[in-house]
């Protein structure tokens, strides 16, 4: 039987789009007792891919944890699929702040030594002897107790754009270099202060929480379901939010809006910006914050570098390319010393714009456009789009806005346009156009002409 994912990303979102059914984004997790992770990892397999599960799920001898989207219609039926294992029933899923249909777009599951690397190698480390579960109105309280540390337990690029008031973030690039530089920190508070954690879903102040026990300290507390469920709860109670911008999340979004403040600026010009994108040089593929502005003009490049290389030809690219290995580091370059307005570490509760809501920026689109097209493929390497033609007309000169729930707005002007295989001047209804272009083109991506 074939336990692996076999549709590439863009075959996937044509059938999201074909079936035009609203999916769910969740994330969940549990520390347990795994004797066999391998047929664990087969068996969970077999049980969601009928279920249309889409996601990145990582299992262990230590646990499972899972970041993922499914058809809404699906859900129940998949509660009880992972509750037929006694170490998930009644677990909590945290479904996504923002929707998205097409946050993931190939089903993954993968056996790893841990669930969240910690670079431990103490066999008296028991994870699940953990601190004090809170929800947002305990966690609220206690954020405001003159005796309370709270300490984020997320990476530098994700506190950089949003994080509790108050809260100590790391300058760290992975979950394992926190923990021995937060004991260091705070050794001297272990009996005297509360030490109040969080992160995203839970997980990592899950195993942060039993590790600061392990290491002596007292009174150690952990926010409930992480910021994820805190933003629930606080919208559905009415209660005070603490949190101040984006979270940061681990799929095509990069990012779901917690509060309208910008407190991060565009590592490039500096202007007030908390949008993720990675360098589009396929040699780099760095994360990084890019404002639009800087976007369009370094073609989704994270230096004049990578902007020259993209414009290489493709023979050239891959030379330059070959044998490197750049999928983990795409974090840690973020400190790259081409980033001149990269922030880390002591970061500022201090808004510095505004975001401007979605709906008006679909308001705005609106004016003076009309529908065109729809996306049907991207070649990455060569970052060719291809659309079909479904309405009016178009020619070279003018101006498209490709629109999408992962792409955004984005802009460009066709100068040059191939229609059905053939370099041309206009495009009508029932042809196949492709053009250059500086980001992803998706197959939910709709076509439209600026009038």
């Amino acid at each position: 039987m074939q336990l692996y994912n076999t549709l590439s990303a863009d075959q996937r979102a044509e059938l999201i789009d074909k079936a035009g059914k609203q999916r769910l984004t969740l994330s969940f997790y549990a520390y347990a007792k795994i004797e066999d992770p391998k047929a664990f990892r087969d068996a969970l397999f077999i049980a969601w891919n009928p279920l249309e599960v889409l996601g990145r799920i990582y299992v262990a001898s230590e646990g499972i944890n899972a970041q993922l989207s499914l058809p809404a219609d699906h859900f129940y039926e998949f509660k009880n699929r992972i509750e037929d294992y006694d170490f998930m029933k009644g677990i909590r899923l945290n479904i996504a702040v923002e929707h998205d249909d097409f946050s993931f777009l190939k089903l993954t599951i993968k056996v790893r030594k841990k669930i969240v690397a910690d670079g431990l190698n103490d066999e008296t480390f028991d994870v699940t002897n953990k601190g004090i579960h809170l929800k947002a109105k305990d966690f609220n309280q206690l954020l405001d107790d003159p005796n309370t540390i709270v300490v984020d337990m997320r990476n530098h690029y994700e506190s950089e754009i949003g994080h509790f008031k108050g809260a100590i973030t790391p300058d760290v690039e992975t979950f394992r270099e926190s923990l021995p530089i937060i004991e260091k920190q705070l050794e001297a508070h272990k009996e005297d202060k509360n030490l109040l954690m969080y992160c995203t879903g839970g997980i990592r102040c899950e195993k942060a929480s039993a590790f600061f026990k392990h290491k002596g300290f007292k009174n150690v507390y952990q926010l409930e379901g992480g910021i994820i469920e805190y933003t629930r709860q606080i919208n559905e109670q009415k209660l005070p939010n603490k949190f101040i911008g984006k979270n940061f999340v681990f799929d095509h979004r990069l990012g779901e809006r917690i509060t309208e403040d910008i407190i991060s600026r565009c590592h490039q010009c500096g202007v007030p910006c908390d949008d993720h994108t990675n360098c589009a040089n396929d040699g780099c593929h760095l994360l990084f914050i890019q404002c639009e502005s800087c976007q369009q003009k370094m073609e989704n490049c994270c230096s004049s570098e990578c902007f020259e290389i993209i414009h290489l030809p493709l023979v050239e690219q891959i030379k330059l390319r070959k044998g490197q290995q750049v999928g983990n580091k795409i974090f840690r370059k973020g400190k790259s010393p081409s980033l001149k307005f990269k922030s880390s570490g002591l970061l500022v509760d201090t808004p510095l714009a505004k975001a401007e809501k979605k709906k008006d920026k679909i308001i705005k689109a609106a004016v003076k456009k009309e529908i065109v097209g729809k996306g049907q493929h991207y070649y990455t390497k060569s970052k060719v789009g291809m659309f079909l033609m479904e309405h009016g007309n178009i020619k070279i000169g003018d101006t498209l806005l490709i629109d999408g729930p992962t792409t955004g707005n984005q802009k460009v002007t066709i100068t040059t346009m191939y229609v059905n295989g053939t370099q041309a001047q206009s495009a009508k209804k029932s042809d196949k156009v492709t053009l250059s272009l500086p980001f992803r083109l998706r197959m939910s991506d709709k076509v439209y002409k600026l009038l």
